[in-house]
Protein backbone atom coordinates (compact mmCIF):
# COMPACT_ATOMS: atom_id res chain seq x y z
CA UNK A 1 0.00 0.00 0.00
CA UNK A 2 0.79 3.42 -0.55
CA UNK A 3 0.83 6.83 1.10
CA UNK A 4 -2.57 7.82 -0.43
CA UNK A 5 -3.86 4.60 -1.85
CA UNK A 6 -7.03 5.44 0.42
CA UNK A 7 -7.84 8.46 -1.65
CA UNK A 8 -9.96 8.18 -4.82
CA UNK A 9 -8.62 7.91 -8.15
CA UNK A 10 -9.93 11.22 -9.41
CA UNK A 11 -8.21 13.02 -6.66
CA UNK A 12 -4.90 10.98 -6.49
CA UNK A 13 -2.78 10.14 -9.67
CA UNK A 14 1.03 9.05 -9.68
CA UNK A 15 3.61 10.01 -11.95
CA UNK A 16 1.63 13.23 -13.75
CA UNK A 17 3.56 15.07 -16.11
CA UNK A 18 3.50 18.84 -15.05
CA UNK A 19 4.54 20.74 -17.83
CA UNK A 20 0.79 21.17 -19.33
CA UNK A 21 -0.36 22.16 -15.75
CA UNK A 22 1.53 25.01 -16.11
CA UNK A 23 2.01 28.24 -18.65
CA UNK A 24 5.60 27.35 -19.27
CA UNK A 25 4.52 23.90 -20.78
CA UNK A 26 7.89 22.25 -19.55
CA UNK A 27 9.11 20.17 -16.71
CA UNK A 28 8.59 16.57 -15.60
CA UNK A 29 6.04 14.44 -13.75
CA UNK A 30 5.11 14.65 -9.84
CA UNK A 31 5.38 11.80 -7.77
CA UNK A 32 1.80 12.32 -7.08
CA UNK A 33 -0.46 15.16 -8.11
CA UNK A 34 -3.47 14.86 -5.65
CA UNK A 35 -6.49 17.78 -6.47
CA UNK A 36 -8.29 17.61 -3.32
CA UNK A 37 -12.25 18.41 -3.71
CA UNK A 38 -12.64 19.85 -0.26
CA UNK A 39 -11.02 21.92 2.95
CA UNK A 40 -11.47 18.36 4.68
CA UNK A 41 -9.65 16.29 1.81
CA UNK A 42 -6.75 18.76 1.63
CA UNK A 43 -6.72 18.95 5.43
CA UNK A 44 -6.30 14.97 5.27
CA UNK A 45 -3.47 15.26 2.73
CA UNK A 46 -1.68 17.65 3.94
CA UNK A 47 -1.09 16.42 7.50
CA UNK A 48 -0.38 12.99 6.64
CA UNK A 49 2.65 14.80 4.48
CA UNK A 50 3.64 16.48 7.57
CA UNK A 51 3.37 13.53 9.86
CA UNK A 52 5.38 11.13 7.03
CA UNK A 53 7.99 13.50 5.95
CA UNK A 54 6.56 13.79 2.43
CA UNK A 55 7.57 16.76 0.81
CA UNK A 56 4.35 18.91 -0.09
CA UNK A 57 4.04 21.84 -3.03
CA UNK A 58 1.03 23.37 -3.81
CA UNK A 59 0.60 24.36 -7.78
CA UNK A 60 -2.35 26.42 -8.55
CA UNK A 61 -2.80 27.47 -12.48
CA UNK A 62 1.19 27.20 -13.07
CA UNK A 63 1.73 31.12 -14.51
CA UNK A 64 4.60 32.17 -12.36
CA UNK A 65 6.07 28.52 -12.33
CA UNK A 66 9.12 27.06 -14.11
CA UNK A 67 9.51 22.99 -12.94
CA UNK A 68 12.37 20.82 -13.80
CA UNK A 69 12.66 18.70 -16.54
CA UNK A 70 13.05 15.64 -13.84
CA UNK A 71 9.94 16.75 -12.24
CA UNK A 72 9.41 17.20 -8.52
CA UNK A 73 9.72 14.79 -5.68
CA UNK A 74 6.86 13.87 -3.23
CA UNK A 75 3.52 15.60 -3.18
CA UNK A 76 1.93 18.29 -5.31
CA UNK A 77 -1.21 19.69 -4.61
CA UNK A 78 -3.25 21.38 -6.98
CA UNK A 79 -6.10 23.49 -5.80
CA UNK A 80 -8.30 24.32 -8.55
CA UNK A 81 -11.51 22.05 -7.15
CA UNK A 82 -14.88 21.93 -4.98
CA UNK A 83 -15.20 24.19 -2.34
CA UNK A 84 -11.67 25.27 -2.46
CA UNK A 85 -13.01 27.67 -5.23
CA UNK A 86 -16.24 29.04 -4.18
CA UNK A 87 -17.27 32.47 -4.45
CA UNK A 88 -19.58 34.46 -2.43
CA UNK A 89 -20.28 38.12 -2.95
CA UNK A 90 -21.88 39.91 0.40
CA UNK A 91 -22.53 43.90 -0.46
CA UNK A 92 -18.98 45.32 -0.71
CA UNK A 93 -17.10 41.99 0.80
CA UNK A 94 -16.02 39.65 -1.69
CA UNK A 95 -15.12 35.68 0.30
CA UNK A 96 -13.06 34.11 -2.92
CA UNK A 97 -11.62 30.38 -2.89
CA UNK A 98 -7.61 30.32 -2.88
CA UNK A 99 -8.07 28.19 -5.96
CA UNK A 100 -10.51 30.81 -7.85
CA UNK A 101 -8.85 31.55 -11.12
CA UNK A 102 -8.19 35.35 -10.78
CA UNK A 103 -8.90 36.16 -14.83
CA UNK A 104 -12.47 35.06 -13.94
CA UNK A 105 -12.27 36.88 -10.88
CA UNK A 106 -11.71 40.26 -12.03
CA UNK A 107 -14.22 39.84 -14.76
CA UNK A 108 -16.39 39.33 -12.87
CA UNK A 109 -15.72 41.97 -9.99
CA UNK A 110 -16.21 44.25 -12.89
CA UNK A 111 -19.57 43.42 -14.35
CA UNK A 112 -20.63 43.26 -10.76
CA UNK A 113 -19.45 47.02 -10.79
CA UNK A 114 -16.73 46.41 -7.70
CA UNK A 115 -13.73 48.12 -8.47
CA UNK A 116 -10.40 46.97 -6.35
CA UNK A 117 -9.61 43.64 -8.35
CA UNK A 118 -9.43 45.59 -11.82
CA UNK A 119 -5.80 46.73 -11.69
CA UNK A 120 -4.74 42.69 -11.88
CA UNK A 121 -6.31 42.65 -15.45
CA UNK A 122 -3.87 40.16 -17.08
CA UNK A 123 -2.59 39.33 -15.04
CA UNK A 124 -2.94 35.22 -14.87
CA UNK A 125 -3.27 32.39 -11.77
CA UNK A 126 -5.06 31.86 -8.79
CA UNK A 127 -6.07 34.25 -6.16
CA UNK A 128 -3.91 31.96 -3.17
CA UNK A 129 -1.15 32.05 -5.65
CA UNK A 130 -1.74 35.84 -6.21
CA UNK A 131 -1.78 36.81 -2.10
CA UNK A 132 1.44 34.46 -2.15
CA UNK A 133 3.17 36.25 -4.18
CA UNK A 134 1.29 39.72 -3.70
CA UNK A 135 1.08 39.68 -7.31
CA UNK A 136 0.47 43.23 -9.55
CA UNK A 137 1.86 45.71 -11.73
CA UNK A 138 2.49 49.73 -12.24
CA UNK A 139 -1.40 49.79 -11.71
CA UNK A 140 -1.19 48.22 -7.92
CA UNK A 141 -0.88 44.96 -5.77
CA UNK A 142 -3.61 42.09 -4.44
CA UNK A 143 -2.93 43.27 -0.96
CA UNK A 144 -4.49 46.50 -1.33
CA UNK A 145 -8.19 44.99 -1.17
CA UNK A 146 -7.27 41.93 1.40
CA UNK A 147 -9.22 42.37 4.41
CA UNK A 148 -7.98 38.70 5.81
CA UNK A 149 -6.74 35.57 4.70
CA UNK A 150 -8.24 31.95 5.34
CA UNK A 151 -4.78 29.27 5.68
CA UNK A 152 -3.94 25.59 6.67
CA UNK A 153 -1.11 25.04 8.49
CA UNK A 154 1.05 21.95 8.31
CA UNK A 155 -0.97 20.32 10.66
CA UNK A 156 -3.95 20.88 9.02
CA UNK A 157 -5.76 22.99 11.24
CA UNK A 158 -7.75 25.68 9.34
CA UNK A 159 -7.27 29.84 10.37
CA UNK A 160 -8.00 33.10 9.39
CA UNK A 161 -5.25 35.40 9.62
CA UNK A 162 -5.81 39.69 9.17
CA UNK A 163 -4.35 41.54 6.14
CA UNK A 164 -1.49 42.98 8.81
CA UNK A 165 -0.09 39.88 9.72
CA UNK A 166 1.36 39.32 6.35
CA UNK A 167 3.46 42.60 6.19
CA UNK A 168 2.69 42.70 2.21
CA UNK A 169 5.53 44.38 0.20
CA UNK A 170 6.47 44.24 -3.27
CA UNK A 171 6.38 40.59 -4.61
CA UNK A 172 6.12 39.46 -0.49
CA UNK A 173 3.69 38.07 2.10
CA UNK A 174 4.75 36.06 5.29
CA UNK A 175 2.86 33.66 4.76
CA UNK A 176 5.54 31.30 6.18
CA UNK A 177 4.12 27.37 5.61
CA UNK A 178 0.78 28.21 5.31
CA UNK A 179 -1.24 26.97 2.19
CA UNK A 180 -3.63 29.69 1.34
CA UNK A 181 -7.26 28.95 0.93
CA UNK A 182 -9.46 31.54 0.68
CA UNK A 183 -9.31 35.53 1.02
CA UNK A 184 -11.88 38.35 1.75
CA UNK A 185 -11.60 41.24 -0.19
CA UNK A 186 -13.18 44.63 0.22
CA UNK A 187 -14.25 46.24 -2.92
CA UNK A 188 -15.76 49.56 -3.82
CA UNK A 189 -19.21 49.76 -5.53
CA UNK A 190 -19.27 51.68 -8.44
CA UNK A 191 -20.65 52.25 -12.02
CA UNK A 192 -20.13 49.20 -14.04
CA UNK A 193 -19.71 50.98 -16.91
CA UNK A 194 -16.89 53.23 -15.97
CA UNK A 195 -14.97 50.46 -14.63
CA UNK A 196 -15.08 47.96 -17.60
CA UNK A 197 -13.30 51.26 -19.28
CA UNK A 198 -11.03 51.07 -16.78
CA UNK A 199 -10.44 47.72 -16.73
CA UNK A 200 -9.84 47.77 -20.67
CA UNK A 201 -7.93 50.35 -20.46
CA UNK A 202 -5.34 48.16 -17.91
CA UNK A 203 -6.06 45.15 -20.63
CA UNK A 204 -4.67 46.75 -23.36
CA UNK A 205 -1.42 48.03 -22.33
CA UNK A 206 -0.62 45.14 -21.51
CA UNK A 207 -2.25 43.11 -24.46
CA UNK A 208 0.04 46.08 -26.31
CA UNK A 209 3.19 45.69 -24.53
CA UNK A 210 3.91 42.44 -23.50
CA UNK A 211 4.31 38.74 -25.34
CA UNK A 212 0.42 37.31 -25.39
CA UNK A 213 -1.52 36.08 -22.85
CA UNK A 214 -1.22 32.22 -22.67
CA UNK A 215 2.41 32.23 -24.99
CA UNK A 216 5.28 29.48 -23.28
CA UNK A 217 6.28 31.72 -20.41
CA UNK A 218 5.89 32.55 -16.47
CA UNK A 219 5.07 36.56 -17.20
CA UNK A 220 7.66 38.69 -15.52
CA UNK A 221 10.91 36.55 -14.64
CA UNK A 222 12.59 38.91 -12.28
CA UNK A 223 11.85 40.80 -9.64
CA UNK A 224 12.59 44.80 -10.30
CA UNK A 225 15.15 46.02 -8.29
CA UNK A 226 14.65 49.19 -5.87
CA UNK A 227 14.22 52.46 -8.29
CA UNK A 228 15.25 50.20 -11.47
CA UNK A 229 13.05 48.16 -14.16
CA UNK A 230 14.23 44.96 -14.74
CA UNK A 231 13.32 44.71 -18.56
CA UNK A 232 14.94 48.27 -18.58
CA UNK A 233 18.36 46.04 -17.51
CA UNK A 234 18.02 43.49 -19.53
CA UNK A 235 17.18 45.76 -22.83
CA UNK A 236 20.25 47.64 -21.83
CA UNK A 237 22.47 44.60 -21.92
CA UNK A 238 21.32 44.16 -25.53
CA UNK A 239 19.93 40.90 -24.61
CA UNK A 240 16.16 41.48 -26.30
CA UNK A 241 15.94 37.92 -28.32
CA UNK A 242 18.69 36.32 -26.99
CA UNK A 243 18.60 32.16 -27.38
CA UNK A 244 20.12 29.95 -25.28
CA UNK A 245 18.61 26.29 -26.92
CA UNK A 246 15.15 26.06 -26.74
CA UNK A 247 14.68 29.31 -24.40
CA UNK A 248 14.52 32.99 -25.52
CA UNK A 249 14.40 36.63 -24.16
CA UNK A 250 10.85 38.23 -25.42
CA UNK A 251 11.71 40.69 -28.39
CA UNK A 252 8.28 42.82 -27.11
CA UNK A 253 8.97 42.45 -23.40
CA UNK A 254 12.70 42.36 -22.15
CA UNK A 255 11.42 40.62 -18.50
CA UNK A 256 9.61 37.86 -20.12
CA UNK A 257 11.71 34.61 -20.54
CA UNK A 258 10.41 32.48 -23.33
CA UNK A 259 10.18 28.88 -24.58
CA UNK A 260 9.76 27.02 -27.78
CA UNK A 261 6.81 24.38 -27.23
CA UNK A 262 9.06 21.04 -26.84
CA UNK A 263 11.74 22.87 -25.29
CA UNK A 264 13.80 22.51 -21.92
CA UNK A 265 13.17 23.57 -18.29
CA UNK A 266 17.24 23.31 -18.41
CA UNK A 267 17.00 25.89 -21.12
CA UNK A 268 15.29 28.52 -19.61
CA UNK A 269 17.50 27.90 -15.69
CA UNK A 270 20.15 28.68 -18.40
CA UNK A 271 18.55 31.82 -19.85
CA UNK A 272 17.71 33.08 -16.30
CA UNK A 273 21.32 32.54 -15.16
CA UNK A 274 23.14 34.26 -18.28
CA UNK A 275 20.34 37.06 -18.05
CA UNK A 276 21.68 37.60 -14.47
CA UNK A 277 25.46 37.71 -15.12
CA UNK A 278 25.57 39.71 -18.33
CA UNK A 279 22.97 42.33 -16.39
CA UNK A 280 25.25 42.54 -14.01
CA UNK A 281 27.89 42.99 -15.81
CA UNK A 282 26.63 45.58 -17.71
CA UNK A 283 25.10 47.80 -14.80
CA UNK A 284 26.28 46.27 -11.58
CA UNK A 285 22.99 45.12 -10.75
CA UNK A 286 22.34 41.57 -9.75
CA UNK A 287 18.41 40.59 -10.68
CA UNK A 288 16.62 38.35 -8.86
CA UNK A 289 13.99 35.71 -10.45
CA UNK A 290 10.04 36.51 -9.31
CA UNK A 291 9.29 33.01 -10.76
CA UNK A 292 9.37 30.18 -8.53
CA UNK A 293 12.14 27.13 -9.85
CA UNK A 294 11.04 23.82 -8.86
Amino acid sequence: MNLFDDLPENVCRRNVPLGPLTWFQLGGPADYLIEPQSEAQLAFVVKRCHDSGTPLHVLGLGANLLVSDEGVRGVVLRLTQGDLINTVFEGEHALIGGGCDMTRLVLTCVKRGLAGLEQLAGIPGTVGGGITMNCGGKYGDISSVVVSVRVMGPDGTIRTRPREDFRFSYRHCELNSDIVIGTAFRLQPTDPASLHRRFREIWDYKFNTQPPLGAPSAGCIFRNPVGHSAGQLIDRAGLKGFRLGSAFVSERHANFAMADRGGKAADVRKLIDAIIDRVEQNSGIRLEPEVKIW
